[in-house]
């Protein structure tokens, strides 16, 4: 049995915009799962270096509106750039317990480059999607770290030692361990997840009212 996630949930899909991004993770999802099989490490240094994205994009964004509408951001825009160093720190620790090859650097490169622009034109689109779909992204996190601890757990990953920038950063014991790492990374996933379904159930109560 995989260990229990935080605060675990789903968002069911409401319209075609909810069933747009959970299709679209779910096809994401499938790409990961074959390239990249049971290795976790890396795959996590892929996918936290697009997964810093999204609130960046989004804090720039917001940031811009809430200049040209003269209008306050209601916190919004720090909310988002935190998450987007959060998930920049989780790549840095990943990085140390990984080990990612040339091609995987290339990789990483040529996605930020595509999911980027995407994002940024999803985000002009329909902010709501845009949301929502990171909303799915971290459901899909937590549970591929739900399913890494389990890993460790059965002995099929080793348990090395915490790096220590993570050690610094979560400010862990000295002692640390990577399953310690993976437990903090999933909660700050399963944060980021309630924040941007919270973020697009806003938008869409917005576009109704509007």
């Amino acid at each position: 049995m995989l260990p229990k996630p935080p605060q675990q949930s789903h968002h069911a899909q409401s319209d075609f915009s909810d069933w747009f991004a959970w299709r679209t993770t779910r096809f994401l999802r499938f790409l990961a799962d074959t390239f990249f099989a049971g290795r976790y490490g890396n795959r996590a240094v892929v996918l936290e270096t697009v997964a810093a994205v999204p609130g960046m994009v989004g804090g720039a964004l917001i940031h811009l509106k809430s200049l040209r509408s003269m209008k306050d951001d209601e916190g919004w825009i720090r909310t988002l750039l935190d998450e987007a160093e959060n998930e920049r720190m989780h790549l840095m620790t990943f990085i140390h317990i990984a080990q990612p090859s040339r091609l995987e650097r290339a990789m990483i490169m040529l996605a930020q480059g595509i999911f980027y622009n995407l994002f940024f034109l999803l985000y002009l689109v329909s902010s709501r999607t845009a949301h929502r779909l990171v909303g799915y992204f971290e459901e899909e996190a937590v549970y591929s770290y739900t399913e890494y601890l389990a890993g460790i757990d059965g002995g099929q990953y080793e348990n090395v030692p915490a790096p220590q920038i993570a050690i610094d950063y979560w400010k862990l014991a000295p002692d640390a361990r990577l399953r310690d790492v993976i437990v903090v990374v999933r909660d700050d996933e399963a944060g980021h997840r309630d924040v941007n379904h919270s973020f697009a159930d806003q938008l869409a109560v917005e576009a109704q009212a509007a």
